[in-house]
């Protein structure tokens, strides 16, 4: 029994945790010791019961998964914390993982995979859906998997434009207009420069870009 890799699955919809959850208890040393489709009560079980991985969703009542997540992994930072979502956007894996998380996997993945995930998060790597390696730049998809020369590779020449436009106050309306694209690609530019460089808000981005001659201010 202290072999058990012990799990608790959180989604708001009962049909999934029920399908996880049979995946998971067919494989032996692996064993769900809660669920729920709440995330304001998914830290209780937590708190009471400490597992070695949470899988969760991102939309759920109560608090959003990546925000709980964090919290977690504030208070459990041994948890292993592996994210099951219908969501394929750059954004919503970028702000996964930098949260914390060890794993992105979607919902329309086999249950092998979802075997497969669980095994490599364990034995200490992380893991994202194959799926995605369709959907992302390979950059992103490097990075997000702790390449470390991957790391060491510079922002693309339009995310040096976003960002000088950010260090110069431009909002991203403003940006959108000036580059003629989506506000939703700036955002996602935005999240992608954020994660490159390491840093949680604009206002350490800013700074980090000046002092590290990412940009020239006086532009």
């Amino acid at each position: 029994m202290n072999d058990e890799y012990t799990i608790i699955l959180a989604d708001d919809h009962a049909m999934i945790r029920e399908g996880v959850r049979n995946l998971i208890e067919a494989v032996d040393g692996l064993k769900v010791i809660g669920e729920t489709g709440d995330g304001l009560k998914l830290l209780k079980l937590v708190r009471k019961n400490p597992p070695h991985m949470v899988i969760l969703d991102i939309t759920m009542p109560g608090m959003r998964g990546i925000e709980a997540a964090r919290e977690i992994l504030t208070q459990h930072p041994d948890t292993h914390v592996l994210m099951l979502s219908m969501h394929k956007r750059e954004d919503f894996l970028i702000m996964a993982l930098e949260a914390g998380a060890k794993g992105y996997l979607l919902k329309e993945d086999s249950g092998e995979e979802l075997i497969e995930a669980i095994d490599c998060i364990r034995s200490g790597q992380t893991y994202l859906s194959k799926k995605l390696a369709n959907e992302f730049p390979s950059a992103i998809l490097s990075i997000c998997r702790g390449d470390p020369q991957a790391t060491q590779t510079p922002l693309t020449p339009r995310e040096r434009q976003v960002l000088q436009l950010i260090v110069d106050g431009h909002t991203d309306r403003q940006i959108s207009d000036k580059l003629c694209i989506s506000v939703r690609t700036v955002n996602r530019h935005h999240a992608n420069i954020r994660f490159k460089l390491n840093l949680k808000c604009t206002a350490d981005l800013v700074r980090y870009a000046i002092s590290q001659g990412y940009v020239n201010n006086q532009s």
